[in-house]
């Protein structure tokens, strides 16, 4: 019997005895009042905008409520030791991203739709529902490791989907594809790909990259044969910034290879490298392409008119940061502001609409969700005894942290715009379904590590 088969063997004993843990009655409370904050996002929405309420988006948001309890059970059955905060903070953050989603579809503004926050909560129970059956069916996470390769294989294969001439879907960026009339955003679940892919494989070589380098400077750097990987990541990025003219997709993918690399072998020399690497290849970018420099022009001169004027300007940038503005310190309220002047603020601008109507008091809670979520993920890697499992939360915890930090930063003009979403709030269904994936991988692993009698997690 293998060490994975036996450790499944084992788990499976344990949850034949085990009975639901107390966190999971934390955990039900938390959800219970996420479910109300969601819902009564929702009415204030219709109230603001519309003066009334609509009864068919209060039953959905209610249906999406009962399928997050259905979740929790599944929890309580599978794994009862999971993090009691993860699924309410991701639930939350759905529920406020649909209110507000909803609220810009009713406005009648071009580029919005009045069925988007209907289309959204089918997407957040697709997602659920997808999230659910992973906890459900993924018994050992381990079992992952097996596949490092093939799962590696998979994330390239998974980026490189939006060149088959008959599955593009179009866009300034070759990020999409259309299948069965529906577009989707392979690159989204080739970031979990590639987490396991480089959770898997340091694992496999972290003993010669943590003990084997010259020093210089107090910094330890790797030898030619270490550096190999970093720079072929490295090399995949510009490919993707290049070629697929996307900015985000590239820096996520390099930023999670270079923290997962840092937490594998405790070398600063590494993180150093990675800086240099990603400013260098910015810098580059930014004189070499033609539309990155754009980005960099509209960052550094937003306010200038010649570019606020001219096509793909920073026009967008400039109305996302007036309705922060007109949002102050406690926002115009839910359905009562006008988030719909700024274009896309459904999707890339969807932060700068929440703080329009919830205000600077509503963003620093949004952030703090974020931050307890990214914690906890942290947290989990931290306490855990497998090499594997600590890495895998790692950079699915890092994943996150880094879309937040670009995106938060791309709104507010402390660095130019990419491609990113903002997990779990904006609108979209690839992003969603990733996250939630994303959430039950976390709970998965953190069921796993309180089982470990060592491993202690409050």
């Amino acid at each position: 019997m293998t060490q994975v088969a036996a450790d499944t063997a084992v788990l499976k004993a344990l949850r034949r005895v085990r009975t639901p843990a107390p966190r999971r009655n934390r955990e039900l409370l938390l959800l219970l009042f996420a479910i109300v904050l969601s819902t009564g996002a929702m009415v204030l929405v219709q109230f603001g905008a519309l003066g009334e309420l609509s009864t068919t988006e209060l039953v959905l948001s209610g249906l999406l409520g009962a399928l997050a309890l259905a979740f929790h059970i599944v929890l309580r059955l599978r794994a009862p030791d999971a993090d009691p905060l993860v699924l309410p903070i991701a639930f939350l953050l759905t529920g406020l991203g649909i209110a507000e989603i909803y609220r810009i579809g009713l406005s009648g503004a071009e580029g919005t739709s009045a069925t988007a926050g209907s289309s959204q909560i089918a997407y957040a129970a697709v997602s659920m529902v997808l999230a659910g059956a992973v906890v459900w069916l993924l018994v050992n996470y381990r079992v992952l490791f097996r596949y490092t390769y093939l799962f590696g294989l998979a994330g390239i294969v998974l980026l490189l989907l939006p060149f088959v001439p008959f599955l593009n879907g179009g866009g300034n960026a070759q990020v999409w594809i259309r299948i069965a009339g529906f577009n989707f955003q392979p690159g989204e679940i080739a970031k979990i790909c590639l987490a396991v892919f480089f959770a898997g494989y340091l694992v496999r070589t972290r003993e010669s990259l943590a003990t084997t380098g010259k020093k210089f400077l107090g910094f330890t750097f790797p030898r030619a044969r270490e550096f190999g990987p970093i720079l072929v990541i490295w090399l995949v990025s510009l490919a993707i910034i290049v070629f697929q003219r996307d900015l985000g997709t590239g820096l996520l993918v390099f930023g999670m290879f270079v923290a997962t690399l840092y937490v594998a072998t405790g070398k600063t020399g590494w993180m150093l490298i990675g800086v240099l690497l990603a400013l260098g290849g910015a810098i580059a970018a930014a004189f070499t392409l033609e539309y990155v420099g754009w980005r960099f022009s509209n960052w550094l001169n937003a306010f200038d008119p010649e570019i606020y004027d001219r096509p793909g300007g920073s026009f967008q940038l400039v109305q996302g940061i007036f309705g922060l503005a007109h949002g102050g310190l406690f926002g115009t309220g839910l359905g009562q502001g006008r988030p719909y002047i700024t274009p896309v603020s459904q999707s890339d601008y969807i932060l700068p609409s929440l703080g329009e109507e919830l205000g600077l008091v509503g963003i620093f809670a949004i952030l703090a969700l974020y931050l307890v979520f990214v914690g906890r993920g942290l947290r989990i890697g931290v306490a855990g005894q497998d090499d594997f499992g600590k890495l895998l939360a790692t950079a699915l915890s890092f994943t996150l942290a880094l879309q937040v930090f670009v995106m938060v930063g791309g709104v507010t003009r402390l660095l130019p715009l990419t491609g990113l979403t903002t997990p779990f709030l904006a609108a979209g269904g690839s992003s969603l379904v990733a996250n939630w994936i994303i959430v039950a991988l976390v709970l998965r692993i953190s069921d796993a590590v309180r089982q470990q009698p060592r491993a202690v997690i409050g």
